[in-house]
């Protein structure tokens, strides 16, 4: 690799790191605020808005347990924020090896799965607001 080709590389990992950055900040600020205690955080649109729980209901809380090494706790609060994490670590992961190696990956899943995804949330969507089933209430 030449020396251009190198300082181009270090150059574009610039955006990576930079959003790394915010994101180990963010979770920092999250450890450390609690959202169970009002006032610290907005709540959710939807949910004042609706009555209902959307998706992401209690994921500021799902976080901070995670955060806080629980992950009963965070499980409880908001199960698919707490498989979404990895997945974006490993999205992020990949973002740094790409702008390093300028390969370009090969298909992780098939074009298929965003449908399967999209459905999941919307059931997971439509549970959590059964009336009289909690099991996936946020609260």
């Amino acid at each position: 690799m030449s020396t251009l080709a190198a300082l181009r590389s270090w150059r574009g990992l610039f955006l990576p790191l930079a959003v790394g950055a915010a994101g180990l900040a963010a979770a920092a600020y999250l450890a450390a605020v609690d959202p169970n205690q009002p006032g610290h955080y907005p709540t959710c649109p939807f949910l004042a808005v609706t009555g209902w729980y959307c998706p992401g209901c209690g994921s500021l809380r799902a976080l901070h347990d995670l955060a806080h090494l629980d992950l009963a706790g965070a499980l409880a609060r908001n199960p698919l924020a707490v498989l979404v994490v990895p997945y974006l670590l490993m999205s992020w992961v990949l973002w740094v090896e790409r702008t390093v190696t300028g390969r370009v990956p090969r298909r992780v899943a098939p074009g298929w799965s965003i449908w399967v995804l999209l459905a999941g949330i919307v059931v997971f969507w439509v549970l959590r607001n059964v009336p009289g089933w909690t099991a996936l209430s946020p609260a």
